[in-house]
C-alpha cells in the first residue's frame, strides 16, 4: 500500500496488536483529560496560588484554604469547559474534514499552548484565559479520539477497548493528586514551585502524543466516507486480518461500511451543527434525537455527583468532617480506588450492555450519595472529636468511596462510548462532539455551582446527587436504545422509527433487518461475502433495494440503491 508512509506502525501491526498499539494512543489523550480534570483539586488548597496570585481566599487556623469569593474560584475551574465546548465543536468539525489523526495532532499542540500559559500564571485574569485556551485543546481530542478508537475496534469488543482508555483516564486522575501531594510538602508548603510544577507536568504526555500519532493508521470508516476506498480497505484488512478464519472478514465489513454510508447520503441532506440540533433534513436518521440523547446522557453524569467528588474532593471531605491533615491523603486514596473500579466495567460492559451497566450504577450511587448526607449530618450533631462523630464521618467517606467505586465501575465510560457509537458515518465526529458539548455544560455548570452550594446547603448537596442518580434510571429506560453487540453500521436501524421511546425503536429496528438482510449483517455474523465462483468480492449494494422507512419496501414503488 503506497498511499500510506512506510512508517506507519499500519504495514508492521495487524489485529489485536494493532488494535492494542491504537488504544494505547488513544490512552494516552484520555490519560492527559484525567489528568487535567484531577490537577485542580490539589491547585485550589495550595496556599500561594488561591491567596497570592489567584486572591480567593485565606487560610484559616487549621491551615484549610478558606473561600472569600466562592464565585472567582468556581468560574477559573469553570471556565474551561466553556474552552471543551468550543474546542470539541472545532475538532468535530475539522475531524469530519480533515481526518481523525490530523484532529489528534491539533488538539495536542492547543494543550500544549494551554498548559504553558496556565503554568506561568500570575493572576486570576492571565489563568482565566489560560484555562480557556487549554480547555479548548482537551474539547478537540474529547470530540475525536473516542471516535477514532471506535472506529477501528470490533463490535464485540468495542466497549471493553473503551472502558480500558478511561482506566487510564482515572490514572490520570491519580497520578494528579498524588503528584500534588507530593509537592505540597516542599519547602513547608509555600512558594509557587507547589501548583505550577503540576501544571506544567501535563505538557510532556502532549508532546509525546503530538510527536508519535502521525506514525498511526487513519480512521478506515473516514477513508471510505471521504472516497479513499482502497487505503481504507487496507487498515480494514490489517485490524481484521486477511488469512485463514479471518478470510473475508474486513471485506464483509468493508460493504457494510460502503452500504450504509451511501444510504446515509442519500438520507440526510444536511449536516451543520445546527442542522444536527434541529434534526432537520436528518430524515429517518434522526440525528436531532441522537444530538439531545448523548447530550443530556453527559450532563447527567456530571450531576449524580462525579464533578463535584473529582474537583472539590477535599472540601467534601471536610464537610464530612475530616480534619485538613487527613484530607489529602484520604482523597488520594479515593482516587486509587476509582482507578481500580475501572476495571470492572473493562469485563462487565460488553457482556450486560450500556443500559444495565448505567441501571446498576444509578441504584448503587443514589444510595451512597443520600447515606453520604445522612450520615453528615449525623456526625455534625455530635460533639466535635466524639467517638459517635468520628464514627459518622467515617460511614459517610465511605460513602464517598463507595460512590466513586461504582461511577468507575459504570457511568465513567459509557457516556463517552454511546455518542462514538450511536451517530451515522457522515456526521461521527461533529456527534461525538455534541456529547463533548452536554459534558462541557454540564461539568461548567457544576463546578460554577459546587462551592456555592456547599456554602449554602452544606451536606444537603449530596440529596441533590441522590435525586440526580434517581432521575436517570427511567430516563435511561425509555429513552436510550442499547448499542451493545452491534456494529456501527446498525445502529441508523435502531435510531429509524419516529417515536422517540426505546420499546419502538427495539420494535422498528427487527422489522427493519428482516427488509434489509444485506445492509449490515456481513460483517456481525463474520463470513466472507466473496463470490465462490470468481472469488471477487460481491457488490452488494448493487440493485439492492434498501431504505431505513419500514414501510418503503412494503410499497408497489420500491426505493433502489446503487453505489455510484
Amino acid at each position: 500500500m503506497d498511499l500510506i508512509p512506510r512508517s506507519n506502525v499500519v504495514h508492521k501491526l495487524e489485529k489485536r496488536s494493532l488494535l492494542i498499539a491504537i488504544n494505547c494512543i488513544a490512552g494516552l489523550s484520555i490519560f492527559f483529560f484525567g489528568y487535567d480534570q484531577g490537577m485542580m483539586g490539589g491547585v485550589n488548597g495550595a496556599r500561594n496560588y488561591y491567596q497570592d496570585h489567584m486572591h480567593f481566599g485565606h487560610p484559616g487556623p487549621d491551615g484549610a484554604p478558606v473561600i472569600d469569593d466562592e464565585l472567582l474560584q468556581g468560574g477559573i475551574v469553570s471556565i474551561y469547559y466553556v474552552g471543551t465546548l468550543v474546542g470539541c465543536l472545532v475538532g468535530g468539525w475539522f475531524g469530519d474534514r480533515y481526518g481523525r489523526i490530523k484532529t489528534i495532532a491539533l488538539g495536542a499542540a492547543w494543550g500544549v499552548i494551554g498548559a504553558c500559559l496556565q503554568t506561568s500564571a500570575m493572576n486570576s485574569t492571565w489563568m482565566i484565559f489560560a484555562r480557556l485556551i487549554n480547555g479548548w485543546g482537551t474539547g478537540i481530542l474529547n470530540a475525536i479520539v473516542p471516535v477514532w478508537a471506535t472506529e477501528t475496534a470490533e463490535h464485540k469488543s468495542r466497549g471493553q477497548f473503551i472502558a480500558i482508555e478511561f482506566t487510564l483516564n482515572i490514572f490520570g486522575v491519580v497520578v494528579a493528586y498524588w503528584l500534588e501531594y507530593g509537592c505540597s510538602f516542599y519547602k513547608g508548603g509555600n512558594g509557587s514551585f507547589i501548583w505550577r510544577f503540576p501544571i506544567a507536568f501535563q505538557i510532556v504526555p502532549l508532546l509525546f502524543l503530538l510527536g508519535i500519532v502521525w506514525f498511526f493508521p487513519e480512521s478506515p470508516r473516514w477513508l471510505v466516507k471521504v472516497g479513499r476506498e482502497e487505503e481504507g480497505r487496507y487498515v480494514l484488512g490489517r485490524l481484521r486480518g486477511e488469512i485463514g478464519e479471518d478470510l473475508g472478514r474486513a471485506e464483509a465489513e468493508f460493504q457494510d461500511i460502503r452500504n450504509i454510508a451511501e444510504l446515509e447520503r442519500k438520507t440526510a441532506s444536511r449536516t451543520s451543527y445546527w442542522s444536527m440540533f434541529t434534526g432537520r433534513g436528518s430524515g429517518k436518521l434522526h440525528i436531532g434525537r441522537r444530538v439531545q440523547l448523548v447530550v443530556w446522557l453527559q450532563i447527567m453524569q456530571e450531576w449524580i455527583g462525579i464533578a463535584g467528588v473529582t474537583i472539590y474532593a477535599p472540601t467534601i471531605f471536610r464537610t464530612a468532617g475530616i480534619s485538613n491533615t487527613d484530607v489529602q491523603w484520604i482523597s488520594g486514596l479515593n482516587t486509587i480506588t476509582y482507578m481500580l473500579s475501572t476495571l470492572i466495567c473493562v469485563f462487565t460492559l460488553d457482556r450486560i450492555g450500556r443500559r444495565w451497566t448505567l441501571y446498576w450504577g444509578s441504584v448503587v450511587q443514589g444510595i451512597s450519595m443520600a447515606l453520604a448526607g445522612g450520615l453528615t449530618t449525623a456526625g455534625q450533631r455530635e460533639p466535635f472529636g466524639s467517638a459517635a462523630a468520628k464514627a459518622y464521618s467515617s460511614g459517610a467517606v465511605a460513602m464517598i468511596f463507595l460512590f466513586t467505586a461504582t461511577f468507575g465501575a459504570t457511568w465513567l465510560t459509557v457516556p463517552w462510548l454511546y455518542p462514538a457509537e450511536i451517530f451515522p458515518l457522515e456526521v461521527r465526529a461533529k456527534g461525538n462532539a455534541w456529547g463533548v458539548v452536554g459534558w462541557s455544560v454540564g461539568n461548567g455548570w457544576l463546578t460554577l455551582l459546587c462551592p456555592v452550594m456547599f456554602k449554602a446547603i452544606k451536606e444537603n448537596t449530596y440529596y441533590v446527587f441522590a435525586a440526580a442518580n434517581v432521575i436517570t434510571i427511567p430516563m435511561v429506560w425509555a429513552l436510550y436504545p442499547e448499542s451493545n453487540q452491534r456494529t456501527l453500521e446498525e445502529m441508523n436501524l435502531v435510531f429509524a422509527a419516529d417515536s422517540i421511546w426505546n420499546w419502538d425503536a427495539e420494535r422498528n429496528f427487527k422489522i427493519l433487518k428482516e427488509q434489509n438482510p444485506e445492509l449490515v449483517q456481513a460483517a456481525q455474523r463474520g463470513h466472507s461475502i466473496l463470490d465462490p465462483e470468481t472469488g471477487l468480492p460481491v457488490r452488494s449494494g448493487t440493485a439492492r433495494n434498501m431504505s431505513l422507512d419500514v414501510n418503503a419496501l412494503g410499497a408497489d414503488e420500491k426505493q433502489t440503491f446503487k453505489h455510484g
